[in-house]
């Protein structure tokens, strides 16, 4: 609770009175007409999928659904942990947090708004979770167990979240947390396709009033955390509320502004901005083959520099396994997850084409051959395509998605080279343009500009992997003819890619 003395302070006071405009009848009647237009559309779609939850589990989809919902879990705790997570708009937090103002007064508002948005993704993941485990007997029981625990542990989350913004050894008690979720993902991976099935099989039938009993108990350590959450509010140094919102008011200007391409700089910027780094001569190999190697070497360094992220990547290359026996359903969802995911290992490590094409300027100083530079900054994303999505292959098949044969594999490898020069064509776009014309389908408007922005470079990859997509769809018995054709066709993409004149393939 805030002291009475805090709520009457006036500077707070005259804040709350200029802040906006006093609700009127007008706007309560809106909010109440848009509740009960919501209700009347979801009522239905609701109830039928709560219906749907009264089944028994699949034992084959235990492991896999639980990976993903502690996939999940540990993706709201990294983001909320990146976004800070208590930040203030940047007026309020240039102004505000600096001030003699009570901390927790200023930060009352954010807190609720963190708390809505932790009660809401811990009831989608109780639900999930749910799903995948199933309600044999007393479903109201079950469902109220799985909300529960699923809102404990988002309450919780968010709470560790904010202790973590509070101290280090705190925020290292949230990676721990973050680790920890991962490798219950990565366990119920394993389990669900082993001998360990039964484990979550034995969980799945487990008695209503003992999912209830687990449920009270993380409810009382979630409301412990938000206590103690509570008391920390004046205890975050300023200097961390102020950079977690300008990051936050980055993101939300990209967001706003359609404008995706700036996340990235956010990103990098955030992880780089006062890191020391250690001073290390340059491998003579580097140094022998010219300017254009000398280029494409800082991506290595980068790459280099972040091992914890490059694991995390090839370790993400068990997700296509994964979400192929979760779903079921066939090779065609796996093969959406593979293509994105070797994509996104091929872009990782694009960031001086990036930053190029941002100061063309600098790059034209070193009069360095474009087409060589291209080459050169090709070969590392083309490596960790090839490795992700051979990976993954690997991962599939052994999951059973793919039938047994020794050349799978090679689809990975083969198609890297069209995967790096779709990375690289990402990393060539230009912002958003947002004056380009509005197309109106059924569906509603779809504005051209954001739409032709997504597409460039992902039209180069999906052209250039079509024969591995289609060995993917047919599955045939003999997966050779497919390696070949897709290993032309990859090369034949980047070599066009990298060989087409114009001024995009200047330095």
């Amino acid at each position: 609770m805030i002291p009475a003395t805090t709520r009457t302070h006036p500077a707070l006071a005259y804040l709350r009175a200029r802040r906006g405009r006093p609700a009127t009848w007008s706007d309560r009647y809106t909010g109440v007409f848009g509740l009960l237009v919501a209700a009347a559309v979801l009522g239905r779609p609701i109830a039928d999928a709560l219906a749907g939850l009264a089944h028994h589990a699949d034992p084959a989809r235990l492991g896999p659904g639980l990976a993903l919902v502690a996939a999940a879990y540990a993706g709201f705790l990294a983001l909320a942990r990146a976004l800070g997570p208590v930040v203030l708009p940047a007026a309020d937090a240039s102004w505000l947090v600096t001030s003699p103002l009570p901390r927790r007064a200023v930060l009352g508002r954010t807190a609720l708004l963190l708390l809505s948005a932790a009660v809401l993704t811990g009831a989608a993941l109780g639900l999930t979770a749910l799903s995948v485990f199933g309600a044999p007997d007393q479903l109201g029981v079950r469902l109220a167990a799985a909300l529960v625990l699923g809102v404990a542990a988002g309450v919780g989350g968010m709470a560790t979240a904010v202790l973590g913004q509070q101290s280090p050894a705190s925020d290292a008690r949230l990676q721990f947390l973050i680790a920890g979720a991962l490798s219950v993902a990565v366990l119920a991976a394993v389990l669900g396709t082993g001998p360990g099935r039964r484990i979550l099989a034995a969980v799945a039938e487990a008695p209503a009033s003992l999912g209830a009993a687990v449920a009270g108990v993380a409810s009382v350590v979630a409301a412990f955390l938000v206590r103690q959450a509570w008391a920390a509010l004046d205890r975050i140094p300023a200097r961390r509320i102020l950079a977690s919102s300008t990051r936050t008011a980055r993101v939300t200007s990209a967001a706003t502004t359609l404008d995706p391409g700036m996340l990235t700089w956010v990103a990098e910027d955030a992880h780089w901005r006062g890191r020391a780094l250690r001073s290390r001569p340059w491998p003579r190999l580097v140094s022998r083959l010219g300017a254009a190697p000398a280029l494409a070497w800082q991506e290595w360094l980068r790459v280099g520099r972040r091992p914890g992220r490059l694991a995390a990547l090839l370790g993400a290359a068990a997700l296509p396994a994964v979400c192929a026996n979760a779903i079921g359903g066939g090779s065609g969802p796996a093969a959406g997850m593979l293509l994105c995911g070797a994509l996104t290992a091929a872009a990782m490590c694009t960031g001086g084409v990036r930053r190029d094409g941002g100061d063309p300027a600098l790059a034209r100083m070193l009069a360095v051959d474009g087409r060589a530079v291209m080459a050169a900054r090709a070969v590392l994303p083309a490596l960790l395509a090839a490795s992700w999505s051979a990976l993954a292959l690997v991962g599939l098949q052994m999951a059973g998605t793919l039938p047994a044969g020794a050349w799978w594999w090679a689809l990975g490898p083969a198609a890297a080279p069209a995967l790096a020069a779709g990375a690289l064509r990402m990393a060539r776009r230009r912002p958003v343009d947002h004056s380009m014309p509005v197309i109106d389908t059924p569906g509603g408007a779809v504005p051209t500009g954001p739409l032709i922005w997504a597409l460039t470079g992902v039209d180069l990859a999906l052209l250039g992997s079509l024969p591995a997509l289609g060995a993917l769809a047919s599955r045939p018995a003999s997966v050779a003819p497919y390696v070949v054709a897709q290993a032309v066709a990859g090369a034949a993409v980047l070599a066009a890619s990298i060989l087409r004149p114009g001024r995009r393939n200047r330095p």
